[in-house]
């Protein structure tokens, strides 16, 4: 079985910051792409911040300069250090990890159960 676990949401005021981890494990061969979603109540699920093996990143023109994905494959770990933070910002967090299981198998998606953002005064 294979596990992701986020942490490091809160309520945060307007302009403050904050790092959302990831945690993944099990029986995992290679991880390969990562990444964070989003999703408010009332919207569609959104991509917030990807990150390849290689470690190219590539982020939604709403949190350029504010957010910065990480990854620490040692660990298996994933991060999203986020400033700067605004009232739109506020959403349920996931990470998503693309992952074998085995020598020369397809990689599967996996998905965390999310932690809550909240940016308010």
């Amino acid at each position: 079985q294979v596990q992701l676990v986020e942490s490091g949401g809160g309520l945060v005021q307007p302009g403050g910051s904050l790092r959302l981890s990831c945690a993944t494990s099990g029986n995992i061969f290679t991880i390969y792409g990562m990444s964070w979603y989003r999703q408010a109540p009332g919207k569609q699920r959104e991509l917030v911040a990807a990150i390849t093996s290689n470690g190219f990143t590539n982020y939604a023109d709403s949190v350029k300069g504010r957010f910065t994905i990480s990854r620490d494959d040692a660990k298996n770990m994933l991060y999203l250090e986020m400033k700067t933070l605004k009232p739109e910002d506020t959403a349920e967090y996931y990470c998503k990890a693309e992952i074998s299981l085995a020598p020369y198998s397809d990689p599967s998606d996996y998905w965390g159960q999310g932690t809550q953002v909240t940016v308010s005064k």
